[in-house]
């Protein structure tokens, strides 16, 4: 027997559920046909050592930057390829406190480099209106997010994809040992926080799983069960670089010590929004004005550059580093497919044209930066191959 608590969230679920299935059907209809995307390949060196961390940084959870016009369209000149390599190169910072970098050389990236990773396509500024100054940053109008409660929920994918980060952020699990989370989070560009030096994960686990009575749960607030980080991989185009540029950089993955037994979400670089079903993205996190509750939103893409998705989804401080992701059309499957697209980072203002625009942004998985994390994930180039 439901309580009036229970019954009232999976109203509010099947609601939610058919305003996401609804908008579908004509996608079903017309399924898309895509070629395969190109995705480069990474070439890593040896790693160099580096010297260790003083985990000086404080960590900054309402992370906000602003970006201009000159900020929006600085890669139109066409960058160099060393810059594209050294920003790719990456730090790794193991549990007993040492790092190395490693530096890697791009193979295959020609085309890649001029379409999807150096030439921001302009924001589709002629429908884009002046807003009202909000009252709450990253709430926009109506507060649209959803409380993720009970067993059948919490456990479910792909809210059961969802972990907390020990610093204050969320993470989204990618493989049965690896977690993506925003870089910031661990690492303020100069040094890393506090709390990356015994960096946890942690998994919700629903009360009457851990022996609580089922009369009882819905009074009570997930549990969670924590597991150490072996070693966590950080992009140099994030370290040491302005806000604004590094913000496009905004990832870092973490590897667990051990496996978990939950199902993870496949990444895929990101498709256009036109190409997402539905137009929508979707993601979960713990928001920090709902401690200890996993909160669930989703919303249309407003805009899209090469490297940020712009979206007026609902979020607070806690919820960066969630996993931004979105139905995406799988060829060999020849299905539509949740896969993660992105990594909320924070919120921008946007100046262009002299008009002042404020977005809730998210990091773009391109094809550079899909073959970087895969080859996180997978330790070879072998398996990094866009699906």
């Amino acid at each position: 027997m439901m309580s009036q608590r229970e019954l009232l969230t999976y109203l509010l679920l099947t609601y939610l559920l058919l305003q996401l299935f609804l908008p579908l059907t004509l996608s079903f209809l017309h399924p898309p046909h895509h070629p395969p995307v190109h995705v480069p390949t990474l070439v890593p060196h040896v790693p160099t050592p580096l010297i260790r961390s003083r985990f000086s940084a404080q960590t900054q959870l309402d992370f906000t930057t602003h970006c201009n016009s000159s900020c929006f369209h600085r890669g139109e000149q066409g960058a160099q390829k060393e810059q594209l390599t050294e920003k790719l190169a990456f730090e790794t910072l193991y549990a007993n406190g040492s790092r190395t970098l490693t530096t890697v050389d791009v193979k295959g990236d020609e085309e890649v480099e001029t379409d999807h990773f150096d030439h921001p396509s302009p924001i589709r500024g002629s429908r884009v209106k002046p807003r009202k100054k909000r009252v709450r940053r990253q709430i926009y109008g109506a507060d649209g997010r959803f409380n993720i409660q009970g067993d059948n929920f919490l456990l479910d994918y792909p809210f059961s994809t969802a972990v907390r980060i020990s610093t204050g952020c969320t993470g989204v699990l990618v493989s049965q040992q690896h977690v993506l989370t925003a870089a910031h989070c661990l690492h303020d560009g100069k040094d890393y926080v506090k709390g990356a030096r015994k960096l946890r994960v942690g998994f919700l686990i629903p009360p009457s799983i851990n022996g609580t009575k089922a009369g009882l749960t819905s009074a009570k607030k997930p549990l969670v069960r924590w597991v150490r980080v072996k070693r966590t991989r950080v992009p140099k185009g994030w370290i040491q670089g302005p806000q604004e540029v590094s913000m496009d950089f905004d990832y870092a993955l973490l590897e667990l010590r051990w496996p978990h037994r939950r199902p993870f979400m496949r990444l895929s670089v990101a498709p256009s929004s036109d190409d997402l079903a539905g137009n929508r993205i979707h993601f979960s996190g713990f928001d920090s004005d709902r401690s200890g509750e996993l909160v669930y939103r989703f919303c249309p893409v407003e805009e899209e550059s090469s490297d940020l998705i712009y979206q007026h989804c609902d979020a607070r401080p806690g919820a960066s580093g969630s996993g931004v992701y979105g139905r995406v059309w799988d060829n060999s499957l020849e299905r539509w497919e949740r896969k993660v697209i992105g990594i909320f980072s924070g919120h921008q203002w946007l100046e262009i044209d002299g008009e002042n625009r404020d977005y809730n942004v998210a990091v773009r998985i391109t094809p550079l930066k899909f073959a970087q994390i895969c080859y996180w994930v997978h330790g070879n180039r072998l398996d990094c191959v866009q699906d």
